[in-house]
């Protein structure tokens, strides 16, 4: 009797520390994933940082379109205020809602950026080319960054939708993370018209 609890007590200190290292290593991936989205909203604050310089140099070139700068304005105002917190990564629809704001500052910054071309002098102006040359480098940031932000979500994810660990994971609460996905429309190839 006494060689079958010692067996009993054996077995269930191993499960214990099976558990910990499962645990553990679950609270790494998700900590990767949350440094991750970090780094997104990083470099979405440094784009959202960049855009009043941008405006108000625009701002300076005679008859510019002010419809445009009023939509980047406006969209930036929007995408800084759709906040995300690391435990929203869990809801799709909140990822979704952020991942819009951000598109439609994108889309606002891509029209005003393209209208740009009518005004020579903008384009030559030093100070709008190396907000345009940090704007872009800061949208290829973002790119960086979700595709980093999607590999850890995707680490964990499966670590916690693999036996045994899924036991662990549904016993410590740990849920799926949602994906940076795709703007709507983004599978369509745009048109290029050299027409005008």
């Amino acid at each position: 009797m006494k060689g079958k609890a010692l067996v009993g007590i054996g077995v269930a200190v191993l499960l214990i520390f099976i558990g910990i290292n499962i645990n553990n290593g679950l609270v790494e991936k998700e900590e990767i994933v949350e440094s991750a989205w970090a780094q997104v909203e990083n470099q979405y604050q440094r784009r959202a940082d960049l855009v009043p310089n941008l405006v108000n140099t625009v701002k300076g070139a005679a008859n510019f379109e002010q419809e445009t700068l009023t939509a980047v304005i406006e969209a930036r105002s929007k995408a800084t205020s759709v906040n995300l917190s690391a435990d929203d990564l869990n809801d799709p629809a909140k990822l979704e809602q952020f991942q819009q704001a951000q598109a439609q500052l994108s889309g606002s910054l891509s029209r005003l950026l393209v209208s740009v071309e009518r005004y020579p002098e903008l384009k030559a102006n030093a100070n709008f080319r190396d907000l345009q040359a940090q704007l872009e480098g800061t949208e290829n940031r973002i790119t960086t960054e979700r595709k980093r932000f999607n590999d850890a979500a995707r680490s964990y994810n499966t670590a916690i939708r693999k036996f045994p660990t899924s036991i662990f994971a549904n016993l410590g609460g740990f849920e799926r993370k949602a994906y940076f996905e795709a703007d709507a429309g983004a599978e369509q190839a745009p048109t290029v018209d050299f027409s005008n």
